[in-house]
């Protein structure tokens, strides 16, 4: 549709920004080739990519290096400068210099308040919000450019069996929040975070940030969708709380 316009300029716009810290021996990242809103629907043309392949090694280590390269490069800030998307809501622009405001207030609270319309009592954890703050300034993280919506249906493999990254809904964030999203559905191989994790080892204490990461998708996926994601989510706040 014509509304769509927006979403898939975002989606250029972070195509195009990801490309410029991708490593194209490891990880392709398709080049946007024209948008264009038309009278009764909106096109992103992109290359024709064969994803044939299976073996996740390339797109861990390709991944890692857009991370690291990314950090290099970073102005120190957290956040994005446009509006964007992720999935069909709303994801604010904003800049932070700290990082847990920078997801407490730009990512995990407009969602929240969007959970409020289906009933969902955030009140005790929006008084917590200092505390989830600090928890998420504790190990003090790097700016990167991360892909922002890393679950397995947006990454494949390639017939040469380098990576390829689709659909993103690209920030400046701790990259941690890639590696908590690709567990939120499954789909990624041992060898996918093996491959990583050579490139640029995570803190062992990742565990204790995914719940509150992921948090902020089963939120959205509750807003857009309904469903066993309501459940979900109020057992995550739960579990954060």
């Amino acid at each position: 549709t014509p509304e769509a316009f927006p979403l898939l300029k975002f989606e250029a716009e972070c195509l195009c920004s990801l490309r410029n810290f991708a490593d194209k021996e490891f990880l392709v990242v398709p080049q946007p080739l024209a948008i264009q809103k038309l009278e009764s629907f909106s096109i992103l043309l992109m290359p024709w990519l064969n994803l044939s392949g299976t073996d996740q090694s390339l797109l861990g280590k390709g991944l890692a290096i857009l991370h690291k390269n990314s950090a290099q490069y970073s102005e120190g800030k957290f956040g994005w400068g446009s509006d964007g998307f992720i999935g069909s809501n709303s994801q604010p622009a904003g800049w932070r210099s700290n990082w847990g405001e920078c997801f407490v207030e730009l990512r995990l609270f407009p969602q929240l308040v969007l959970a409020k319309s289906w009933g969902l009592e955030i009140t005790s954890f929006v008084k917590n919000k200092a505390a989830l703050v600090q928890f998420l300034n504790n190990h003090n993280p790097l700016p990167c450019l991360v892909h922002g919506d890393l679950w397995s249906g947006n990454a494949f493999v390639q017939f040469d069996g380098k990576g390829v990254l689709i659909d993103p809904a690209t920030w400046w964030a701790d990259r941690e929040v890639d590696i908590a999203m690709s567990k939120m559905f499954g789909g990624y191989s041992i060898e996918f975070y093996k491959s990583y994790e050579e490139i640029w080892p995570l803190e062992k204490n990742i565990e204790q940030r995914i719940d509150v990461y992921n948090f902020y998708h089963l939120l959205n996926h509750a807003n857009l969708f309904g469903g066993t994601y309501k459940e979900k989510s109020i057992s995550s706040m739960q579990k954060i709380e």
